[in-house]
């Protein structure tokens, strides 16, 4: 899988929003007093890490819009470099080299224009096969399959598993819900999780590193993480289908609001609809034994999505894992949240991506300004910690939960931090989003 996000721009339309975004940015870029009306009222160290994201970001746009322009002018070389191995996409890239519109294109192919348009969205996933082939031979593109040397399947269960590891992936898949009937026998199901798998692989690729320490993990044989990502990618999907989210990364001002959710009981159910709202989807869902995975954030379909498994049901470490997610979300959509990041929050090494992350979730939550002169910082007892978590406007168990990892003492003020309050709040068919719908 790709390490970045690769724009591809489609239609005129298209073209339009990213000139309006590059000129936003260069505003942005340009102006001091632009660039604080974007990350107003949040904490003044982020700032370099917002400007940097944005550079990146306004990179990458120039770059889509000029390898768009060229494919108009008949060069379809930069367009085509940014498609990948996506049939789909490239399909795409040659109606553009054409000089064609989505109008003209159905047109030929005698269908509705909106047909077209909800074919290029999906990246023509939905379209049978004849239907592929026809719209290939329309734009003079031929379609070759090799078979001669099979591909290996590592995202399927090794025959090395002992069979209790395979029961443990299909115990957990019917408790959560993940199959299609509570009463299929082993066999149907593991059928079914390979299915899933296999799908999931073949349309995003698997994680290739994890991402939590000095120690980069190769994921892309693991399968029990790769079962449970191609579940939260399910879920996602419906939520994006329902709810048509953009994401947009000049609009941060959501961001102050959301850290102050956390004074209410329901504020993770709050958090979610917020993030909705902004174009990021949240999901929960518990991890299989063993995963050691707290939270992680990649694209599905170039919407951001955050899964958290709420490993540790507590107050504190649902609010830092989820800002941690945001974090690798607004400071590297364009450099690594392609491949993805699955973060374990027991390893105390981290790289430099992952440290920008956690300075983000820390500074977001309690600004290090604030921190370093409170006497919250060195308090032994609860009062100034709720003065401060009074004078910031948030839930003081995030507070104690700082102060017990600073301290690297998880023995004290263990009573403050929210256990079991977070994970009850998803477990309705309503937040959960997975009851409408099965694997």
């Amino acid at each position: 899988m790709s390490m970045n996000v690769s724009l591809l721009i489609a239609n005129e339309r298209q073209e339009r929003e990213v000139r309006s975004l590059i000129e936003q940015i260069d505003q942005a870029l340009s102006s001091e007093q632009v660039l604080q009306q974007i990350v107003e009222g949040l904490p003044p160290e982020i700032l370099d890490n917002v400007r940097q994201s944005l550079i990146v970001e306004r990179r990458e746009l120039v770059d889509g819009l000029a390898a768009y322009q060229a494919a108009q002018a008949g060069d379809i070389k930069a367009l085509k470099s940014r498609t990948g191995n996506d049939l789909g996409a490239r399909l795409v890239a040659a109606r553009v080299a054409k000089g064609w519109n989505q109008k003209e294109l159905a047109r030929r192919l005698f269908l509705p224009e909106q047909q077209i348009q909800r074919y290029e969205a999906e990246r023509y996933r939905s379209i049978s096969l004849s239907g592929l082939q026809r719209v290939a031979r329309t734009l003079g593109i031929r379609l070759i399959a090799d078979v001669d040397q099979p591909l290996s399947e590592p995202w399927l269960p090794s025959y090395e598993m002992s069979s209790a590891e395979l029961k443990k992936v299909l115990k957990h898949a019917r408790e959560n819900g993940w199959l299609d009937k509570a009463d299929q026998s082993d066999e149907s199901g593991i059928t079914q999780l390979r299915r899933t798998v296999a799908e999931h692989v073949g349309e995003y690729g698997t994680p290739s590193l994890l991402r939590t320490g000095l120690n980069v993990h190769d994921l892309t044989k693991d399968w029990f993480l790769l079962a449970w990502k191609a579940q939260v990618t399910r879920n996602a999907q419906r939520q994006i289908q329902r709810k048509r989210p953009s994401y947009r990364p000049l609009n941060m001002s959501w961001l102050n609001q959301l850290a102050k959710l956390s004074v209410h009981n329901d504020g993770p159910v709050r958090a979610k609809e917020l993030l909705a709202a902004q174009g990021i989807i949240l999901v929960i869902e518990p991890q299989i034994s063993g995963m050691r995975v707290d939270g992680a954030a990649f694209l599905v379909d170039e919407h951001p999505v955050i899964g958290l498994t709420l490993r540790l049901d507590a107050v504190d470490n649902f609010w830092f894992t989820l800002m941690h997610e945001i974090g690798h979300v607004l400071l590297h959509y364009r450099t690594g949240l392609a491949s993805g990041f699955f973060d374990d929050f027991e390893h105390l090494e981290i790289d430099e991506i992952e440290e920008e992350a956690n300075q983000f979730a820390q500074n977001m939550l309690i600004p290090n300004e604030v921190w370093n002169k409170s006497p919250a910082r060195i308090a032994k007892t609860a009062e100034p910690v709720e003065q401060l978590a009074n004078l910031l406007g948030i839930a003081p168990a995030i507070i104690f939960g700082r102060l017990r990892m600073e301290r690297q003492n998880y023995r004290i003020f263990s009573d403050k931090i929210g256990r079991g309050r977070v994970r009850k709040q998803f477990t309705s068919k309503v937040t959960n989003d997975k009851d409408e719908h099965s694997v």
